[in-house]
């Protein structure tokens, strides 16, 4: 079965998979899902990530009991597409959180591409 937003997808299999405390959660590989969960082991939302023939398997970090992940959005959808430049990159829960865009050099925590200096499509927001 065809997914027709497939990062809506995985977030909401993360959400989901967090909110009945599962260890692990797998989605159907994808370059972006692969990129994303990347930024969310190198920003320690996730403990680790496992790349297979054609699915992604993602270990869930909790501290005491409550999950890494506070919150998951969506921000562009395939209906509205939400574009920033590079002044324009907001900044999640006060700084708690993280946004991840979509750049002409890849995906890419929006710290960093405020410091590269480039804007791209929001795709989501982490805190």
């Amino acid at each position: 079965m065809s997914v027709v937003d497939p990062i809506a997808d995985i977030l909401t299999r993360i959400r989901n998979a967090q909110m009945a405390l599962h260890e692990t959660v797998s989605a159907p590989l994808s370059k972006t899902k692969a990129a994303m969960v990347a930024i969310f082991k190198d920003e320690g939302y996730v403990q680790d990530y496992e790349i297979t023939d054609n699915s992604i398997d993602i270990r869930l970090k909790y501290h005491e009991g409550r999950p890494a992940f506070s919150g998951l959005k969506r921000i562009s959808k395939p209906g509205r597409r939400v574009y920033v430049g590079k002044a324009d990159i907001p900044a999640v829960q006060n700084g708690l959180g993280i946004c991840i865009l979509s750049t002409s050099q890849g995906i890419m925590e929006g710290g960093k591409a405020k410091e590269l200096g480039i804007g791209g499509e929001l795709l989501c927001e982490i805190w």
